[in-house]
């Protein structure tokens, strides 16, 4: 049901593309009508080059549900952003499993009339068994990641509970995101060392770190040691790259990403916290290739999440 539907924008503009295409009635030269055609196009679809280009933000708050949404939208729109793809993601509380499936089952339900949403469920390692529950029951919607936050709901992720769902995540095929803003000492570690224990779950830690960023450098060297990392996760560059953009350490920030690989890197903006116009400034403002920045704004979630097979 909540699958993301293409763009109804997109759809209107096919037609007219196939009439110039057409072969004209009276000189019967496709070649002809193909260069009036691209010479038109400029015309027909006065976009600016920020709005014609993809753009999957993976990381958009929505704990006020359809208001966050019409929100983030219309802040995107205001600052002529065109997003293909986003995703709206809930946080969990802790000894409140029916709340928390109320809460998941209302932001599916917005899927239908915000099509370009990718609905981020979650749960609470604290509930347990309940948690479990509801990571099979999402699975079975067709959910394809959960969002878990070690500073915002107050758990550890040393804790057994966090790597039981991070386990029952990847066994339903779920990408579980967490947040790495580096803010809770030993962040990083503990994350790694939680992606090392379950091997099968996809990862996607959000804010890449924040300034301790360095670290994911070593995934470069834990790549050559067999049966140990079995590269499962990914990051989001949501709040970090606004930082270092443009400053003194973008060199390194970059260095990391290459060392990561450019393809574990997503585009998030944090909304409403961060704006997508000012993550969309930072990112073309790193001095990387125009294909890295493409794969970073939006083929690599695209391909993680499975957003291509819509």
């Amino acid at each position: 049901m909540w699958r993301v539907a293409r763009l109804a924008d997109d759809r209107s503009k096919r037609p007219v593309r196939r009439k110039l295409l057409a072969v004209h009635p009276r000189t019967g030269s496709i070649e002809t009508m193909k260069r009036l055609a691209l010479a038109l196009l400029p015309l027909l679809f006065p976009l600016t080059a920020a709005a014609r280009e993809d753009t999957f933000d993976v990381h958009v708050h929505v704990e006020d549900g359809e208001a966050s949404i019409r929100a983030y939208l219309a802040q995107a729109q205001a600052s002529k952003r065109d997003v293909a793809r986003f995703g709206g993601m809930l946080m969990a509380k802790a000894g409140e499993p029916a709340r928390t499936r109320q809460r998941n089952d209302d932001l599916i339900r917005l899927v239908s009339k915000y099509p370009r949403m990718l609905p981020i469920a979650s749960v609470h390692p604290h509930d347990g068994d309940a948690a479990l529950a509801e990571i099979d029951r999402l699975a079975a919607l067709g959910i394809r990641a959960i969002k878990i936050h070690p500073l915002t709901q107050g758990f550890d992720v040393t804790d057994p509970r966090v790597s039981a769902l991070c386990e029952r995540a990847g066994e339903a095929g779920i990408v579980v995101m967490i947040d790495n803003a580096g803010i809770i000492p030993g962040d990083n570690e503990k994350l790694l060392n939680l992606a090392v224990r379950n091997s099968k779950t996809r990862f996607l830690f959000t804010h890449i770190g924040g300034m301790n960023f360095r670290y994911w450098n070593l995934i470069a060297l834990l790549r050559t040691a067999k049966g140990y990392f079995y590269d499962n996760i990914y990051f989001d560059v949501s709040a970090t790259v606004t930082l270092v953009a443009d400053s003194p350490l973008e060199g390194e920030f970059i260095w990391t990403l290459r060392n990561i690989g450019i393809d574990r890197i997503t585009l998030g903006s944090d909304h409403p916290q961060i704006s997508l116009d000012q993550s969309l400034d930072a990112l073309a403002k790193l001095d990387i290739g125009e294909e890295e920045r493409t794969k970073i704004r939006s083929a690599n979630a695209s391909i993680l999440f499975g957003a291509e097979q819509d």
